[in-house]
């Protein structure tokens, strides 16, 4: 884990965000061929808002493509993704109500 998705799942953690359950690392599989699995490991996940958390660090700007097409594999499974940058996490309250904005109003 960076330090920066440290910060995240402490604030994250045992339901400490408006009692929501967060996983950590948590792998999506998206199809198989030739018999192995295509998979996605994101770095936060809430089941119940649908949310994926991903925390992006310098390496992401080289990445946008992937990140892009990964996205779309992602949302077209009904996945919301919430994308924070390190530099972000200097602000925690800022990245709650963030976080929060994405919860789905019920």
């Amino acid at each position: 884990m960076t330090s920066a998705e440290a910060v995240i799942w402490e604030l994250v953690r045992n339901r400490r965000l408006d009692g929501k359950k967060f996983l950590r690392q948590h792998v999506f599989y998206y199809g198989s061929t030739m018999g192995k699995y295509q998979f996605f490991v994101v770095d936060f996940y809430c089941a119940e808002e649908s949310l994926i958390l991903e925390v992006d660090g310098g390496i992401h700007e080289f990445k946008l493509e992937y990140d892009d097409q990964r996205s779309i594999i992602l949302e077209e499974k009904d996945l919301r993704i919430l994308r924070i940058k390190n530099e972000e996490v200097k602000d925690i309250e800022r990245v709650k109500e963030k976080i929060r904005a994405m919860f789905i109003k019920k």
